[in-house]
């Protein structure tokens, strides 16, 4: 596990709720769904779909945190097998610097390269010098390898508030929340993460897991068949928007 992942505890279920809600509540920033962004989208707007366009098709987004790490090539290789398309929050400084290739691969592969800032730090708890130096250390990194800079960007622990939102607007970085947690951070039983995740999957959802745990990748499959199998059609976060584009700045939350 990453050194400055020492959030991800047992009692993170709890401090994640009542993140969201303090930190969210009493905000002014501008935070919207995917579909209410789709539906409010311009005539002219120019989002690009996906396979499908999810005004019409039954969608949803899988997402992946913090890696890529040592088992995100086998999990690209499950995602090319079941043709489905993903969207990478990387984290930059033990991730991204040191797993280059497989950044690369992920773009290569048509997946939606994301932000997840450079050290895992708690946005909300720093200086704005610092939150912007968390978020454009892994833009130019990305950047470096890709020759694109990311447009979406995760708040660790899903915790941002309006000096996040306002520099993040700068940068050109959407803020992507989530509507279903395996809480695979917990545990590495597979059969378990599938579960949790099945249990709470619903139309322009998106689904957190992270690729940096034993159990998770190995779960990944069942996730997919089991969706298929219920009507669903994955897409990126991008997609599930469209013709809707990400907004900078807004945090978005199904």
């Amino acid at each position: 596990m990453p050194k400055k992942m020492s959030p991800f505890g047992t009692g993170l279920a709890a401090a994640l709720v009542a993140a969201l809600t303090l930190t969210l509540g009493g905000c002014s920033m501008q935070t919207t769904a995917p579909g209410s962004a789709r539906r409010e989208a311009a005539s002219d707007a120019k989002g690009r779909f996906g396979q499908v366009d999810c005004r019409r098709a039954k969608c949803i987004a899988l997402t992946f945190d913090a890696g890529p790490a040592k088992d995100t090539p086998h999990l690209l290789d499950v995602l090319k097998e079941k043709k489905v398309p993903a969207t990478f929050f990387l984290l930059g400084r033990d991730h991204v610097l040191k797993h280059p290739g497989t950044v690369r691969r992920i773009e290569a592969e048509g997946h939606e390269v994301a932000n997840h800032t450079w050290t895992h730090e708690i946005l909300t708890d720093r200086e704005p010098d610092e939150i912007r130096a968390e978020l454009e250390k892994t833009q130019l990194a990305i950047e470096r390898i890709t020759g694109r800079k990311p447009r979406l960007m995760r708040p660790p622990q899903g915790r941002t508030d309006d000096t996040v939102s306002g520099i993040c607007a700068e940068l050109g970085l959407s803020q992507i929340l989530w509507s279903a947690t395996a809480k695979d951070y917990s545990t590495n039983d597979s059969a378990l993460i599938r579960k949790r995740i099945l249990d709470q999957a619903g139309r322009d959802g998106i689904i957190l897991l992270h690729d940096i745990y034993r159990g998770t990748v190995p779960a990944v499959p069942g996730i997919i068949d089991a969706l298929k199998d219920r009507g669903y059609t994955f897409v990126t976060v991008p997609q599930l928007m469209a013709p809707a584009e990400p907004e900078p700045g807004t945090v978005y939350r199904p």
